[in-house]
């Protein structure tokens, strides 16, 4: 069963946890275990951190790129709403000017 609770971390928290992984030399399993977090939180973090600092794998988004595509899709989807109010006012008034 899947928890409905997810923990969250503070940005300062993830930053050091990434610096640790860096600077000891030890793999991300090993980091996460002695900072009693999920490995693949800590796996994803990292790799997030190394596509916003340019050495991610070809295609990666960073996280400013995400954003805006996350704000591109919301008004996208926002205009889709609005083109069919509009399409369904266009079909109520040519029926009444037939009238």
């Amino acid at each position: 069963m899947v928890s409905k609770y997810t923990k969250r971390y503070i940005e300062e928290f993830k930053r050091d946890a990434i610096a640790l992984v860096d600077s000891s030399g030890k793999t991300v399993t090993a980091v996460a275990r002695e900072l009693g977090i999920s490995s693949e939180s800590l796996r994803g973090w990292y790799r997030q951190a190394k596509a916003d600092q340019g050495e991610g794998r070809p295609g990666e988004l960073t996280t400013q790129e995400r954003g805006e595509l996350r704000r591109l899709r919301r008004q996208n989807a926002e205009q889709a709403k609005t083109i069919e109010v509009l399409r369904k006012a266009a079909v109520y008034f040519a029926k009444e000017s037939d009238r």
